[in-house]
């Protein structure tokens, strides 16, 4: 009887852990898009934006840029905005969009495709991921200082420090998901924090998907799947192949993941299954 029971939890721990979400490939870009670090979707104009590093990952040399593409990985523009340093995370607000430079925050107008603004983030060298929240907000990370810095009408304040391995941001209804190293966190309204996940590998961009529930990726080559309750899948791994998996863009209503693979120089989505 006893062989029996232990079968059986046996088996109900193995369905209860099965894989139950996955990745199925629908396009990908050829290699030409230059070193993209973050993709950014604006579902209303069926438009990918597209970070572009054309560089060394933390050169201030002037060659990086925001590119964009159709949501289907065609006419690809590399030269919508130009002359930046190696931007990384990007967020949208209305007609502004703001990109993570290293030591600035920059403001594009939109419509017009024009840089208008940059914003200097005091002791900032490692400026990384970007989010803004439904009221404006703006949250970027400063991976080389483990600072998140909170800009509220274009003017920055700290607003978390000692945060190591401070990467992915996601500004959520009631608060801030962030990356510190593995660990994906969660900081409320009040800066209370609490510890949802650990994914095992340094956590680089993060997508809500309902539920509770978020996709995460690591740099290296790794997309896993989030639950509320801190459970893991690993959807993705495209480390030995080289391939990187940055700062990635969803689309809820179509359950489709933009991945910019870095190194790789491509755009490649699919759907979430």
């Amino acid at each position: 009887m006893k062989m029996i029971l232990t079968f059986f939890l046996l088996l109900s721990f193995g369905i209860t852990h099965a894989q139950k979400h996955s990745l199925a490939k629908l396009w990908s870009t050829d290699s030409v898009v230059a070193t993209p670090e973050s993709v950014l979707p604006d579902s209303k104009n069926n438009l990918l934006y597209v970070s572009l590093i054309d560089g060394g990952p933390w050169d201030v040399d002037g060659k990086g840029g925001i590119g964009h593409m159709t949501n289907m990985g065609t006419n690809y523009d590399s030269l919508w905005i130009t002359g930046l340093n190696a931007p990384k995370g990007l967020g949208m607000y209305r007609d502004k969009m703001y990109a993570a430079d290293i030591s600035n925050v920059v403001v594009v107008d939109i419509p017009k495709g024009k840089l208008i603004k940059k914003i200097p983030i005091e002791g900032a060298s490692g400026l990384n991921d970007i989010t803004v929240s439904d009221k404006g907000i703006v949250f970027v990370s400063d991976s080389k200082t483990g600072r998140i810095w909170r800009l509220e009408d274009d003017k920055p304040g700290l607003y978390l420090e000692n945060v190591t391995g401070a990467n992915g941001l996601k500004a959520v209804k009631d608060g801030l998901i962030y990356a510190k190293g593995p660990a994906l966190m969660f900081a409320d309204d009040k800066k209370q924090i609490k510890q949802i996940a650990d994914i095992g590998h340094d956590i680089d961009g993060i997508e809500p998907v309902g539920n509770g529930d978020y996709i995460a990726t690591s740099w290296p080559g790794y997309i896993y799947y989030v639950y509320a309750n801190g459970q893991t899948e690993l959807l993705l791994d495209t480390h030995d192949q080289k391939i990187n998996t940055a700062d990635i863009g969803y689309d809820q209503s179509k359950r489709i993941l933009y991945v910019p693979t870095f190194f790789a120089k491509r755009i490649v989505a699919y759907q979430l299954k």
